[in-house]
């Protein structure tokens, strides 16, 4: 193929890298491509907390209509800010190979200075006590896992792209911020002083990387296939699927993790409510043979008939 492909990426620096990825891959295949660079309305608004903004695929939109009026033939996003009903006439091309799903804690100072308030001793989670402490981020899943763990804890806004808001931690009064491991890992910033939160289930999708392009563009869809990773396709559809069937939307507190480890799907899903006072949760295990094709949806009906359904309408009648 002789065409130059147009990548189409956010211009930060996790972006472009991933976006840089995926030309490497590409030319790997002998396809030449290069990079176009679209700042998105999430880049733009760096103050307003991304609850309170409230728009579906704030990082994403700006590509799609770069795509759709094609200025650009594919692409890249960190998967957990697409939303789960993609804009019309733009389909899925493949999913990368994911990379670490956690979240970690960038703390400042020593370690043993704020073991105490986090109930973190020895590698390993305790219960807390409940000295005063504050932490920032502007994800909305993780202020409520964070405050169902830590009620008594402040939370402040943090935007912004990974090196910026690493900046303002070090540069605040806050005890530490919470961070997507893969996307401080992936551009080899990831701090020293940082711990895994190991109890904190992750964003559906966290950790993987997604391609699209026009649904019509049959040599896209062809040649982007071939980078697709089957494992990681299959268990962030179901991280989806559970998310576009609870409430649909990437600015809420649900999170969900599916893994296919010797033979079968593991699978945990939660909702809590954004304060962090009420929380339902499940765990399932498949066996990865079986029919995993409406999976994600039929767990988060089960999930919305014990306990789910209360804390999903508290939070579509805040709205």
């Amino acid at each position: 193929m002789n065409k130059i492909i147009r990548i189409g990426t956010r211009e930060s620096q996790l972006a472009v890298w991933q976006a840089t990825l995926v030309q490497q891959l590409l030319a790997k295949n002998n396809i030449t491509s290069e990079l176009i660079f679209i700042k998105s309305e999430g880049d733009i608004d760096l103050k307003t907390p991304l609850y309170e903004i409230g728009v579906t695929g704030i990082f994403t939109r700006s590509l799609d209509i770069a795509l759709i009026n094609n200025k650009i033939d594919i692409a890249v996003h960190s998967m957990k800010d697409v939303p789960t009903q993609l804009a019309n006439g733009i389909a899925q091309a493949a999913v990368l190979q994911r990379a670490s799903y956690k979240d970690i804690f960038v703390f400042k100072g020593e370690l043993s200075s704020i073991s105490d308030q986090l109930g973190y001793s020895n590698n390993e989670w305790v219960l807390p006590d409940n000295a005063p402490f504050t932490i920032a981020t502007s994800s909305i899943r993780r202020m409520a896992h964070w405050l169902n763990r830590y009620p008594h804890h402040s939370i402040e806004n943090l935007r912004g792209n990974v090196n910026t808001r690493l900046r303002k931690v070090q540069d605040s009064n806050w005890n530490g911020a919470i961070f997507a491991a893969a996307g401080v890992e992936r551009i080899g910033i990831r701090p020293a002083n940082s711990i895994e939160l190991d109890w904190m289930l992750p964003a559906p999708a966290q950790g993987a990387i997604m391609i699209v392009c026009r649904e019509d563009d049959s040599h896209c869809l062809q040649f982007c296939g071939a980078l697709n990773d089957p494992a990681t396709a299959t268990c962030a559809k179901i991280e989806r699927d559970f998310l576009r069937t609870l409430l649909g939307g990437c600015s809420t507190p649900i999170s969900a993790l599916a893994e296919i480890k010797d033979g079968s799907i593991y699978f945990s899903g939660n909702i809590l409510s954004p304060d962090g006072k009420e929380k339902a949760g499940m765990e399932k295990v498949i066996e990865a043979n079986l029919s995993r094709e409406e999976m994600g949806s039929i767990w988060a009906e089960e999930l919305l008939n014990n306990g789910g359904k209360k804390i999903a309408e508290g939070i579509r009648n805040a709205k």
